[in-house]
């Protein structure tokens, strides 16, 4: 009975560890979805890492990723910003193959 046991434990391990890295994935695309939102706005520096951080905190409302998608809509509609909705969401689906690379490789160092 201990062999099942010690195997529910580790299923539940490594759930909860897939779980932590899918979030961290999803926070590091939401950081540069942001960081270009922010070029692409003219921010620079302190500036765009500050708004980035809104980004990656938009994501925070509500299930999904159409908080991200609104807020950096929004924020490009505000700022005269010519992006097509599928662009901005081109953009947020390239982005996770590198940020799951940048976070595979944080976790590996």
């Amino acid at each position: 009975m201990s062999s099942f046991d010690d195997r529910e434990r580790a299923e539940e391990a490594k759930y909860a560890l897939d779980q932590e890295t899918h979030f961290k994935v999803l926070a590091r695309r939401n950081k540069l979805l942001g960081l270009w939102a922010a070029d692409l706005m003219g921010l620079m520096g302190d500036d765009a890492e500050a708004y980035a951080k809104t980004v990656v905190l938009s994501d925070l409302e509500e299930a999904g990723e159409e908080d991200v998608f609104r807020k950096v809509r929004g924020d490009f509609d505000t700022a005269g910003i010519d992006r097509t909705d599928a662009r901005i969401r081109e953009q947020m689906a390239q982005l996770m193959p590198v940020a799951r690379e940048q976070i595979m490789k944080d976790i590996k160092a």
